[in-house]
């Protein structure tokens, strides 16, 4: 069960509170930033807040200010005396905008990959539709465990993040059906000769290391996937993004 710091949702129109919804499931858009620290810092605002308003304007659900009312909200919720290591959720539909603050789990080492046969609607986009996810997630151990999304034989993404897999020290990413996430990007423009092709299900044991990539998961190295008993082979790619995701922690810049 996830305990929520704050959940709120707004009007559009009349920028009013009113009862929380998390819009799950809803014709909308999402975006979840890792927020911590005292005074908070929140990791690549302003590309979250950036693909948040893309994607909007493709679901045509772009309001007139709909991004000054989104950094509005979020200052109004975010507290200075507070000292923060939670996940910033905002998400939007045509009627309202919800944010949520909870708690940002550390993964651990001992890290299991569950495969199941699930493709994001629209995966492209960070959209509303995850009831599924939700459904295998909510009976996890997020630390120790997320679900691998898999279609037509080949895996996609996770349940909350971009999936890395390395062989022969190369980095590979799977060609399409998944959504780049800011993270994602970030690693791209780091490593730049990340390559994307299919990857299938039956290939997976040929890979060294699958890292989880995103605002929750940060860096993450799957130990297993106990469905085709594959294990880590190394830890070396994991220690390489690791010092880079560090490095970039220390150099986000207050929250204003």
């Amino acid at each position: 069960m996830v305990t929520y710091l704050l959940k709120k949702s707004y009007q559009h129109k009349t920028f009013k509170e009113i009862d929380f919804n998390d819009l799950w499931g809803d014709d909308g858009i999402f975006t979840t930033m890792w927020i911590f620290g005292k005074p908070a810092k929140i990791l690549f605002f302003k590309k979250h807040i950036k693909n948040l308003i893309k994607s909007l304007r493709f679901y045509n659900l772009k309001k007139p200010n709909i991004e000054k009312n989104v950094l509005k909200l979020i200052k109004l919720n975010i507290s200075k005396k507070r000292k923060y290591n939670h996940l910033l959720r905002v998400a939007i539909n045509k009627k309202m905008i919800s944010i949520s603050l909870r708690k940002r789990v550390t993964p651990k080492l001992k890290f299991n990959l569950k495969l199941i046969n699930h493709k994001r609607f629209n995966p492209e986009l960070k959209n509303l539709k995850y009831k599924t996810i939700l459904k295998y997630l909510s009976k996890m151990d997020n630390s120790r465990s997320d679900i691998g999304l898999c279609y037509d034989k080949h895996i996609l993404e996770s349940g909350t993040s971009n999936m890395l897999f390395v062989k022969n020290d190369k980095i590979y990413s799977p060609l399409k059906g998944i959504y780049k996430g800011v993270t994602y990007n970030f690693f791209k423009k780091k490593l730049v000769n990340i390559i994307n092709k299919d990857i299938s299900i039956k290939s997976l044991n040929t890979y060294d290391e699958i890292l989880l990539i995103g605002s929750g998961k940060g860096v993450t190295s799957v130990q297993t996937i106990r469905d085709i008993k594959w294990k880590r082979k190394s830890l070396k790619f994991y220690r390489v993004l690791f010092n880079f995701y560090k490095k970039e922690i220390s150099n986000c810049k207050l929250y204003k």
